[in-house]
């Protein structure tokens, strides 16, 4: 299916607290968003720490995020056990996703026909839009060309996420399920390339900090005004380098936290930014002109 995401879409962190998920936070984490323009938000993707999170957690996040946004909302569900993916896709559908979003099956390592068939199951179990989530640098699996055009002939799979780094390989997949399903760029380095070359949307970590801009950007892709595009990915890019000098998302919690928002630590065994990475990061949001509160 195609059409069903275009734009700019915030892989959102999840806050916490030292009593779990710190929803005050949460809510003015989402109308951040809404006010910056995002046009759907993905919840419980890998920025937002799910590997860590207990399942009556991941509902209240859902539930939450339902009860508090008013833009498409995707919920990450895959994992490594298909069985496990399948129901959490079934929570997602009645808890009021919009969409879902289903990593590739980390550690298993399985064959391109086993994530044909992991897509397949995934799509059984709901109604709703399926985005595929390509990130082989985290999961020691990659959706290759080939394999992502037969599994954009699934009815319900409405893109792939494609964070492979490799531009060669974006723009096969781009070439194979053109008119099938959408491309949209997951690494946010490569924003403007992969929407210029026929990317539907950005699932962004940077639009966290600076949801707006994002947002301007991918909209003078989208209009065909590259020039613009350009300026606007140049200033980008410095503050981008810094949101990924350590894994994500411990940098981008360490920025949210600059701009005063109480979002606590990563969980373990992610931990806390170290002091040269907080130092690149605090000189890259001076530089683009952000207000740092602490």
């Amino acid at each position: 299916m195609t059409g069903f995401l275009q734009g700019m879409v915030t892989a959102l962190i999840t806050p916490f607290s030292e009593h779990g998920v710190n929803f005050s936070t949460l809510e003015a984490l989402l109308a951040r968003q809404e006010e910056g323009g995002a046009d759907a938000v993905v919840i419980l993707g890998t920025t937002g720490e799910p590997s860590t999170m207990t399942q009556t957690e991941k509902e209240e996040v859902i539930r939450f995020s339902r009860a508090h946004v008013h833009t498409k909302l995707i919920v990450g569900t895959g994992g490594n056990c298909t069985a496990s993916a399948v129901a959490m896709t079934r929570t997602a559908t009645e808890l009021g996703a919009d969409a879902v979003l289903a990593v590739t099956p980390y550690y298993n390592k399985c064959t391109q026909k086993g994530l044909v068939g992991y897509y397949r199951e995934i799509c059984g179990a709901t109604p709703l839009p399926v985005i595929a989530y390509n990130v082989p640098g985290r999961t020691g699996v990659n959706i290759l060309p080939a394999t992502m055009a037969e599994i954009a002939g699934i009815p319900n799979i409405a893109g792939i996420k494609e964070a492979s780094g490799n531009m060669a390989q974006v723009m096969e997949t781009a070439r194979l399920i053109r008119g099938k399903c959408d491309l949209y760029s997951g690494e946010d380095a490569l924003n403007l390339p992969i929407l210029a070359a026929g990317g539907a949307a950005v699932i962004s970590v940077v639009s966290n900090i600076v949801p707006r801009d994002v947002k301007i950007l991918t909209d003078c892709v989208l209009q065909g005004d590259l020039r613009a595009a350009n300026r606007l990915s140049d200033a980008l890019l410095p503050l981008v380098k810094a949101c990924f000098a350590e894994v994500n998302p411990i940098p981008v919690k360490a920025a949210m936290a600059l701009l005063g928002y109480d979002v606590g630590l990563p969980r373990p065994p992610l931990t806390a930014i170290e002091p040269q990475d907080a130092a690149l990061l605090k000189d890259a949001m001076e530089t683009y002109g952000l207000e740092i509160k602490q």
